[in-house]
């Protein structure tokens, strides 16, 4: 038996903003449901909210997100950090779109334990950690 761990992100009311977002980073396939489609939307202000939505990128990343029904529910943050590994090429790129518009926590740069590591809550508010070990192919 296998399992895989997928992040699920929450939004309030910018799910398919953030969603095309990553999609511009990590390319790959973007489907997008709203309520309106499931038939679920309460009042005409969910009509567009993104019910489920799921990016599976073209290295691999994959990325599920919604809103929040009531997006004034929504509290951005968390307990939750994506975390993101492989080759320098491609994450010292995925750093630089991820962290522009948002706030570098730690600046990526080699770390103490001999990675390039680096912090960052991008724009819409989703926690990044991303880590190149140390000797992994570039």
């Amino acid at each position: 038996m296998t399992a895989r761990v997928t992040p699920y992100l929450n939004f309030g009311g910018n799910a398919r903003e953030a969603m095309e977002f990553y999609h511009s980073i990590f390319d790959g396939t973007l489907d997008i449901t709203t309520f309106a489609d499931l038939h679920r939307a309460q009042d005409a202000g969910q009509e567009n909210l993104v019910a489920h939505s799921m990016l599976k990128g073209a290295a691999g990343v994959v990325l599920m997100a919604s809103d929040t029904p009531t997006p004034d529910a929504h509290r951005p943050g968390g307990s939750l950090s994506v975390a993101l590994g492989g080759d320098e090429a491609h994450l010292t790129g995925y750093w630089r779109l991820l962290s522009e518009g948002g706030t570098v926590t730690l600046p990526f740069a080699k770390s103490s334990w001999g990675a390039l590591h680096g912090q960052c809550v991008d724009k819409f508010g989703t926690t990044w950690l991303v880590n190149v070990t140390a000797g992994a192919p570039s």
